[in-house]
C-alpha cells in the first residue's frame, strides 16, 4: 500500500553551523538593505524556528530556490572578518552571465572571422550558410535565433529589405499611373464577361 503525504512531510530543514547562525545574526543587526535582511532571515528562520525551506520561502514571500540562494550567501561569508552590509548580498552571487553558451567569445569571434571577410567584399551575408556551418561545428542542429543572437553579440545587425528598389524611378512610375487605362478588359476569346463602367 502506497503512503500519501503532503509536501510538508517531505520538506527538509537546512543545517547550519554556529558560525553561520552568528554571521546571520550579525548581518541582521547591521543590515542596510532589504537583501541583507532576507539573507539573514533565510538562515535564522530555519535555524532558530525550525522552518523548512518551503515554509521559510512562504514566510519571506520568495521561492524555495531563492531561500537557498540567500542561505548560500551566508555560507560563503564564513571566515571573513565582520559582516558589513552588502558583503553577503553582493559577493559570490553567480547570478546572470552565460551558463549555457556553446562557445567562448573568442571561439565565436574565430568562427565568424571568415564570414566577416566575405561581408567586407559582398557588403552583406546570408544567415543560412552560417547556421549550417554552426550546426556542423557543434555537431547538432541549431535554431535560427541562436545564430541571430551570436551575430548580435559581435556587432552584426539584421538588414531588413528596403521599402523601394534601388533602381526605381518615381517619375516613370507617376507617368505610367497617369497614362494607364482606368479599366482593363479581358483578352479576346476569354469567357470572363466584359464589364463596362456606366457613364
Amino acid at each position: 500500500m502506497r503512503r500519501i503525504c503532503d509536501i510538508s512531510c517531505m520538506s527538509r530543514s537546512a543545517k547550519f553551523t554556529e558560525r553561520q547562525i552568528s554571521t546571520a545574526k550579525a548581518l541582521l543587526q547591521q543590515a542596510n538593505t532589504a537583501e541583507d535582511i532576507r539573507a539573514a532571515q533565510a538562515v535564522l528562520l530555519p535555524a532558530v524556528h525550525g522552518l523548512t525551506m518551503e515554509e521559510t520561502g512562504i514566510a519571506m514571500g520568495v521561492s524555495r530556490a531563492t531561500v537557498g540562494r540567500f542561505q548560500q550567501r551566508i555560507r560563503q561569508a564564513k571566515g571573513k572578518p565582520g559582516v558589513a552590509s552588502g558583503v553577503v548580498a553582493g559577493e559570490g552571487r553567480g547570478w546572470g552571465g552565460r551558463r549555457n553558451s556553446h562557445m567562448t567569445p573568442e571561439e565565436e569571434a574565430e568562427f565568424l572571422a571568415p564570414w566577416a571577410a566575405e561581408a567586407e567584399t559582398a557588403g552583406m551575408i546570408v544567415m543560412g550558410p552560417i547556421r549550417a556551418a554552426l550546426a556542423q561545428k557543434l555537431g547538432r542542429p541549431v535554431r535560427a535565433s541562436v545564430v541571430w543572437r551570436l551575430l548580435a553579440r559581435h556587432g552584426w545587425r539584421k538588414v531588413a529589405p528596403d521599402t523601394r528598389h534601388p533602381k526605381a524611378d518615381y517619375a516613370v512610375q507617376a507617368a505610367w499611373k497617369k497614362n494607364s487605362r482606368r479599366h482593363w478588359f479581358p483578352p479576346s476569346g476569354s469567357t470572363i464577361p466584359r464589364i463596362v463602367p456606366c457613364a
